[in-house]
């Protein structure tokens, strides 16, 4: 049991506590929420002994094994894998005992710690850490490579792996989403959901904490609030407590209407497709949320261009990726065809290092296309986030010099009032960006491409640094942006309230995905498995081929080639035709939605725009059908040539 008694803690000027209680029992897997700066971190340090009350005491029950991640992991020449085993201090203590015994031919005391080494399941240690660190992303040839041959993130990750490898009744865990990807996001949210300690755990990412949480903590002027519940609980109880104070009550209405107002403009726009539904019921849901966060201290909108272009931005059998200084390609995206319209709202999927972040790049234009087109549209207006551009702050520039950087003409009130949304009130605006913490950096950088109205905004994981009030303000403007987003975001709330369709990014391929966030899940979890079997086959393959005879080996390889030969063209094919029949689908499912206008059939003057458009139905109805045609003569051609092959073999 970990209890507070009535403790007041205070960090410089600022009083985080004032007479806070807490009670949370053995088993309970608490978040920990509030705006930045309430004493999150803090409560962390009072619970290992790093920080003492200034009233008031705390009360944990004996013997508890604490695991807490550290906030910095060092580059170290030290394998992965080993940097994770030190986390078990007893059983690394133990095998330096046992070392010792051998080395002194101690024969009775090697066994005796043996038998501790068992009891400690020191003899599975090794693999338990590897299967930490390949869930958190890293490859098993990873596993041997040093720290310091790993970026900041990188090590951030195997810093978690070695804090879910300790041994721990309790689990303070801050931030751990920060460095994450999708994929390693709902791995370890598996993990944490089958952790049999306490958990206490620092998060902005709400589908995280609702889907691992049963309590919420809640810091709340000065006290500590326990909710029963995952988050959204908390945040339905706190909208029914808000809701009793006469003092919010007309500024909840407000921002009610202005969710139902959003949900009125795409309640029509929903297609049948899974994502737009579930768009559509998290749209529903926004108006209850935003009760809860009426007292948000940010609430901004993104302007989009005046302007527009149709098509925005069209990428034409682009080949994507990186070219060194000696001319070798690196390719990462092959024969990409993209076409970007205005008003779409796009999420790319796909696993880690697949080049979600090369496509993003190669839409801006920061990064040249190794092959392929770029066409921009005239009036293309982008706005691209990515946590680089925390880096290229002015660090010696406040908030409003970066804004009137921008428009020098602009008034002063207008950028003030503006800088205000994203939560620089006062002489915030005129604070030194050296000062700022990652998440006000990272509110600056979205105020900034928010500011010069784009009509294409690329984020890429926008909410890293972000808190939830921020991350909920975040969502609600870009539900209301009119222009088109590509958002790469491990923030499933994010996803689900503000794309209606979905890319995935794999195998060197962009392709739609036909499929929610829950489908994704299913079509990662089967593509681990068969990448599984896989392997297994490929070893098995090894060990035959090792035991047959030389000569064996090589026909059977000559083999394995021509039947790689002889299907690459097919294969292509196939993918040629099925890519071309989504490209016909998309554009034919829009005809189609403006043929479904009333007006068109009534107003004479638009005569010639129905006949166009009826015409342009009737040919890419029938170029479906011929490419249909295409795909399914590879697709049998490829399958009867398979079958041969195999049978021969």
């Amino acid at each position: 049991m970990i209890a507070l008694r009535q403790v007041t803690l205070q960090r410089g000027t600022q009083r985080l506590l004032e007479g806070a209680d807490l009670t949370l029992h053995a088993g309970h897997k608490a978040g920990i929420v509030g705006v930045n700066g309430t004493g999150k971190s803090s409560l962390f340090q009072l619970l290992l002994g790093e920080l003492a009350t200034d009233r008031g005491e705390i009360e944990m029950s004996g013997g508890q094994r604490i695991a807490h991640m550290a906030q910095e992991v060092a580059s170290l020449d030290r394998p992965i894998v080993d940097y994770v085993l030190d986390g078990d201090r007893e059983l690394r203590a133990t095998e330096a005992a046992l070392a010792e015994a051998q080395a002194a031919g101690n024969a009775h005391r090697e066994a005796e710690l043996h038998g501790a080494i068992e009891a400690l399941d020191g003899y599975s240690a090794p693999a338990r850490a590897a299967q930490l660190l390949v869930g958190l992303g890293f490859t098993q040839a990873d596993l041997v490579r040093p720290l310091s041959d790993f970026s900041g993130g990188w090590r951030m990750r195997v810093g978690l792996a070695r804090t879910l490898f300790m041994p721990s009744d309790l689990l303070l865990l801050d931030e751990p989403t920060n460095h994450l990807d999708l994929d390693a996001l709902l791995w370890l949210e598996q993990w944490l959901i089958r952790y049999p300690g306490t958990l206490l755990l620092i998060s902005h990412d709400r589908d995280f904490l609702d889907a691992v949480c049963d309590h919420i903590v809640h810091f709340d002027r000065q006290s500590l609030v326990l909710y029963r519940g995952n988050y959204s609980t908390f945040e339905r109880t706190r909208a029914e407590k808000l809701a009793l104070q006469q003092a919010e009550a007309a500024k909840q209405q407000a921002r009610r209407e202005e969710i139902e107002r959003f949900v009125a403009r795409f309640r029509y726009k929903a297609t049948k497709a899974r994502q737009a539904q579930s768009r559509l019921k998290m749209l529903e849901r926004m108006g209850d949320i935003a009760v809860a966060h009426a007292d948000s201290p940010f609430h901004f909108t993104i302007p989009s261009s005046d302007k527009t272009s149709h098509p925005l931005l069209v990428l034409d059998e682009a080949r994507l990726g990186y070219r060194d200084d000696a001319g070798h390609e690196t390719v990462q995206l092959d024969d990409v065809k993209v076409t970007l319209l205005p008003g779409q709202r796009i999420g790319l999927l796909g696993p880690n290092g697949a080049g979600k972040s090369t496509l993003i790049k190669s839409l801006t234009g920061e990064l040249p296309l190794l092959s392929g087109k770029r066409v921009a549209g005239e009036h293309l207006a982008i706005g691209y986030f990515a946590q680089h551009q925390l880096e290229s702050l002015d660090l010696a520039a406040t908030p409003f010099q970066h804004v009137q950087r921008l428009s020098p003409t602009a008034a002063d009130l207008d950028i003030r009032n503006f800088l205000g949304g994203f939560g620089f009130h006062g002489d915030d605006a005129f604070a030194a960006v050296a000062r700022f913490s990652g998440g006000e950096k990272a509110r600056l950088a979205l105020a900034l491409v928010a500011w010069q109205k784009p009509n294409l905004l690329l984020l890429d994981e926008p909410t890293n640094h972000l808190d939830l009030e921020m991350r909920e303000a975040l969502t609600e403007a870009l539900t209301s942006f009119e222009g088109t987003v590509i958002l790469v975001s491990h923030d499933r709330h994010l996803l689900r309230a503000t794309v209606d369709e979905f890319w995935r990014v794999a195998d060197h391929c962009v392709e739609a995905f036909d499929g929610d966030l829950e489908d994704y899940r299913a079509w990662l979890k089967a593509r681990l498995e068969g990448e599984r079997r896989e392997a297994r086959a490929e070893k098995s393959d090894r060990k035959a081929e090792s035991q047959a005879p030389k000569e064996d080996r090589k026909t059977a390889r000559r083999a394995a080639a021509e039947l790689r030969e002889r299907l690459r063209p097919l294969k292509k094919a196939r993918d040629r035709a099925e890519r071309a029949m989504d490209e016909v689908q998309a554009e034919l499912a829009a005809v189609e939605e403006a043929l479904a206008d009333a007006e068109l059939y009534t107003d004479t003057a638009r005569k010639g725009e129905l006949t166009e458009r009826l015409a342009r139905q009737g040919e890419l109805k029938s170029r479906l059908e011929a490419l249909e045609a295409d795909w399914l003569t590879a697709e049998e051609t490829l399958e009867a040539m398979e079958t041969e092959l195999q049978g021969n073999a």
